[in-house]
């Protein structure tokens, strides 16, 4: 049997234990016989992939290239997948340049079969693909047993991207509303209703950064480039999404909207 990751409660507690565990359960995890079959196959054969037609050929290997980037959702959207990768990134019109999910660019510019010869060939290539791959699976693994750790995991490495880009802070934000994981971390910790994303981008924006001069005195996205920034939004994506699950199931819906409307008083639960 697959070994399976150990979450035995909830929370920023639940988060620590994670923290404490996660190499010794990584590394059983990717022991896991299927796992270890798929980044085998890909090892040994992706180097023979020249062409975006090679790699849809091969399930496996599309597996593994769509769940390095966490597109697992995507194995059977082959139209939507040769056109992202023959695209590329290089020409402004190519397909993930449009798309608001930047996954898809990340794995079009990894593959880079618009270039002459594509990244497949290079010996660092394979291990680099497997070790995101890896990652993203002990993720969707944990998220079987909370999808709040799974979006706590993958924070680290998609907000530190985005943190640390050169682009204005203004980009920074509308990068992190288009990564649908992100954007879940964020809209709790802000107190944010699902229909908040329904409304004009450029108010979400207002409200985005409002809301984070007011969580952590500071409107900037380049706060989470470090650790102590990241694990400040953590503990407040936990807190308060224990707290709305707590007054959901004891108090109903009207009273979470109250205590989410009084924002301010929550910052003293998780420490500042």
């Amino acid at each position: 049997m697959s070994f399976q990751p150990v979450v035995p409660f909830g929370g920023f507690a639940g988060w620590a234990f994670l923290q404490r565990t996660q190499d010794a359960q990584r590394a059983a995890f990717q022991e896991a016989p299927q796992i270890t079959r798929e980044t085998d196959h890909f090892r040994d054969n992706i180097a023979a992939v020249l062409t975006v037609d090679d790699l849809m050929a091969d399930r496996t290997l599309l597996t593994v290239a769509l769940g390095a980037f966490g597109l697992d959702a995507d194995i059977n959207n082959t139209a939507f997948i040769k056109k992202v990768l023959s695209d590329g990134v290089i020409d402004p019109d190519a397909l993930s340049n449009k798309l608001a999910d930047k996954r898809y660019f990340e794995m079009s510019k990894a593959f880079a079969f618009d270039l002459g010869t594509p990244s497949t060939v290079l010996s660092t290539f394979p291990d680099e693909i497997i070790d995101l791959y890896n990652d993203r699976q002990f993720e969707v693994a944990v998220g079987e047993q909370s999808e709040e750790m799974r979006l706590a995991l993958g924070l680290e490495r998609d907000l530190t991207d985005i943190a640390q880009d050169s682009s204005t802070d203004a980009a920074k934000w509308f990068l992190v509303m288009g990564n649908e994981p992100l954007r879940s971390v964020f809209d709790t910790a802000f107190g944010l209703p699902d229909s908040f994303a329904a409304i004009d981008l450029d108010q979400q924006l207002e409200v985005y950064q409002a809301r984070a001069l007011s969580a952590f005195g500071d409107s900037s996205v380049s706060q989470f480039a470090t650790s102590e920034g990241q694990e400040e939004l953590i503990r407040r994506f936990f807190a308060l999404g224990q707290i709305e699950i707590g007054l959901v199931a004891t108090s109903g819906a009207s009273a979470a909207l109250t205590l989410l409307q009084s924002m301010p008083s929550v910052r003293d639960l998780i420490g500042q």
